[in-house]
Parts: C-alpha cells; sequence; structure tokens
C-alpha cells in the first residue's frame, strides 16, 4: 500500500478484507509475511468496525496468540469442524510460497522462507520437511520409511485437470 494512503480507513479496510480472504483468520503474527501491510493498530480498527458490523467475528481462535484475533464466519465454523475430527495422517504438500505456509509462525520451530519452487509437506497441522530444490530438509525428526513418504509427496507432481481424465 503506497505511503500516501495507508492512513485511509477505506484502504485500510480494504487490505483488512483481503488479508481474511487469504487467511480466514487473522491476528498480529500473521503480518510477519506481508511486507506491504499498514501497522497492526490500524488494521485494528478496520477490523473491530467490521466487527461493529457483523461482518465478521472478533475473540480467541488460534491456540497461543496474545495479540486480537478476527475471522471471516466461514473460518470459524471450518475451525469447530476441524476441531472435531480425529487426526488422519493425511501429508498436505504445499509451495513454500504459499499463504498457508506460516511454519514458525503459528507453529513452532523455524521459519521456512517463501522461495519459488520450493515445496513442504504437513501432517495434521505439523510442519515435517521441506524440499529445497533437490534437497529434503527435515523440520521434525524423522525416521527413513517416514523421509522417503515425505520425498514422494513433495515431488509428486499434479498433471492439470485436462490431462487427467
Amino acid at each position: 500500500m503506497p505511503s500516501s494512503r495507508r492512513n485511509d480507513p477505506a484502504d485500510i479496510e480494504l487490505f483488512a478484507r483481503t488479508l481474511l480472504r487469504r487467511y480466514g483468520v487473522v491476528f498480529r503474527r500473521v503480518l510477519v509475511r506481508e511486507t506491504n501491510a499498514p501497522p497492526w493498530r490500524d488494521l485494528c480498527r478496520g477490523y473491530r468496525r467490521l466487527e461493529a458490523r457483523g461482518e465478521i467475528r472478533g475473540g480467541r481462535f488460534v491456540s497461543g496468540m496474545s495479540s486480537e484475533q478476527f475471522a471471516l464466519p466461514d473460518a470459524v465454523t471450518r475451525l469447530r469442524e476441524v476441531r472435531r475430527c480425529a487426526a488422519d495422517g493425511s501429508l498436505l504438500a504445499i509451495g513454500t510460497s504459499d499463504p498457508l505456509n506460516l511454519a514458525g509462525i503459528v507453529t513452532p520451530g523455524e521459519r521456512v522462507r517463501s522461495a519459488g519452487r520450493n515445496r513442504m509437506v504437513y501432517r495434521d497441522g505439523i510442519p515435517l520437511a521441506v524440499m529445497e530444490g533437490d534437497f529434503l530438509r527435515e523440520l521434525s525428526p524423522l525416521d527413513p520409511a517416514t523421509a522417503s513418504e515425505l520425498a514422494r509427496a513433495l515431488t509428486r507432481r499434479r498433471l492439470p485437470s485436462l490431462l487427467r481424465t
């Protein structure tokens, strides 16, 4: 956001809505990934206005985070559903530049920097490893069988939908 418009309430509200659409739940530590974000205090004012109008919810949605938190109503519903589900051990591989890469921000451990083709894998919300080029870097201690499974998940290529028929 250009510095000349950083204090404009309409621009701050637009940025606040963008963050909500991107993350579902927003709190101060999420802004670590956002280089052009307005100050948290300005975003909070915007979020409080949205909450007063009944458009979003304020509360404590992510444990371990000390600042105010704001969420879209759909995100609150989804968080409740996820909390009720048992962990199934499935793997989720994402690009490190994906907004879901909150390793070291909302999870314990080191941050994984956002980089073009690098990928990382989670199991039940825990970041386990990151593929940096051709190198698998473990974020948690892994046995050889698990490391092999993660490497396969990280190098698996998805075909475009037109080719999958």
